[in-house]
């Protein structure tokens, strides 16, 4: 019998895995940060995802240690550039806590308020940029009106436009500008009576709900096991919020105007709607400070330090809720004036970890959506 000989002419790629990588990013060097994201995909489906972290890596925990205690809240100002003022609070309350020091009530009530308006700040950038990143241009306008009003405010008190450098250890670099609350008050009332632009212009616009109804949908106990904090989680139904659960600065005597919101749904639209119903009751906090204000007596707003500040041997955790979730610093001194250690607990970092869970199975049109609702800023990703 003559052998027979078979021969295979042109399979191509079907002789081999039909995924495909996709790098999504880095961006270019000149934008505010850059975050990558590997993605495997089988058409137009995500199987896997990776994000890749550290593109603009500043070394911030390493710098703590050279700077001193005065110093370092400059460089704890800035890893998420959109809260800054709660930035700033988190490290002098973990040196605080360190020295056993009280804290005038003037300085309590004066940061709470000013905690919540940079809460409002922060929320307002995301609420302008997430529609935008699904095609709807018009809500970033009314977001950067709305942030120009209150910025005016942070500025007479501090001098900077975003990074404020007010906390200092002890209270506040000094006290209220003449007239300063009833502008304030002003402000406030303004953009409350404003906020129905977001309330109805992006909640009430069918495409958006669309886009983001059932989109992206992130489960409690992946919440849980990501560490993830903030309007995140609590879109997912995760109740906690450490101004209510573990009250520091005046939040214990606010409780009857903290208002902790949640969602069941977990997806795209419950994030944003927790987000968005967050920044309402953060005015309403601000005006029950502003009215606590008005009814102190005349009062120091910080305590006289020494030329030369050291913590005493020791160990200390401080964290609070910042606008972008739960922000910690583990403090270790030797007694010097510089922190032995300083390890920054970050809300982004954690937060963008659970796009390995939630990309995976959707499809790469609905990334974008993903990935906005996430409300990250990059710097907080990478210290």
């Amino acid at each position: 019998m003559t052998p027979t000989t078979e021969t295979t002419v042109g399979i191509g790629g079907a002789a081999e895995s039909t995924d495909m990588v996709l790098n999504i990013g880095p961006q270019h060097p000149s934008t505010h940060g850059v975050l990558r994201l590997r993605l495997t995909l089988d058409g137009e489906r995500i199987t896997s995802a990776e994000p890749v972290i550290g593109y603009m890596h500043r070394g911030a925990e390493k710098l703590f240690e050279a700077r001193d205690y005065r110093q370092i809240i400059m460089l704890a100002n800035r890893h998420d550039w959109l809260s800054a003022f709660s930035n700033e609070l988190g490290v002098v309350l973990a040196v605080e806590r360190m020295l056993g020091m009280e804290v005038p009530p003037r300085a309590v009530w004066t940061r709470t308020l000013l905690a919540e308006l940079n809460r409002v700040l922060n929320h307002l950038m995301f609420l302008g940029s997430y529609p935008l990143e699904l095609g709807g241009i018009t809500p970033i306008f009314y977001a950067f009106t709305e942030r120009e009003e209150l910025q005016h405010v942070m500025e007479e008190v501090s001098g900077g436009r975003m990074h404020y450098m007010f906390n200092r250890v002890g209270g506040l670099k000094e006290d209220l500008p003449a007239g300063w609350t009833t502008r304030a008050r002003a402000s406030v009332a303004a953009l409350r009576s404003r906020m129905d632009r977001f309330d109805d212009l992006v909640l009430g616009n069918e495409i958006f709900r669309g886009r983001t109804r059932g989109v992206g949908v992130l489960a409690p106990e992946t919440v849980h096991a990501y560490g993830v904090s903030g309007p995140i989680a609590r879109g997912s139904g995760v109740d906690f919020d450490l101004r209510r659960d573990e009250p520091y600065l005046a939040y214990g005597e606010l409780e009857e105007t903290l208002q902790v919101v949640t969602r069941k749904e977990g997806d795209c639209l419950a994030r944003f709607e927790c987000l968005l119903a967050q920044t309402h009751n953060s005015l309403d906090l601000a005006d029950a400070c502003l009215d606590r204000l008005a009814e102190l007596p005349p009062g120091p707003i910080n305590q006289r330090l020494p030329k030369v500040l050291k913590a005493p041997e020791g160990h200390t955790y401080a964290w609070t809720e910042n606008p972008l979730g739960i922000n910690g610093y583990y403090l270790v001194s030797k007694g010097e004036k510089t922190p032995y250690r300083m390890k920054l607990r970050s809300a982004s970092f954690n937060n963008i970890q659970a796009l390995v869970e939630l990309l995976p199975g959707t499809l790469v049109a609905d990334m974008v959506a993903i990935l906005g609702s996430l409300f990250f800023v990059v710097g907080d990703i990478d210290k």
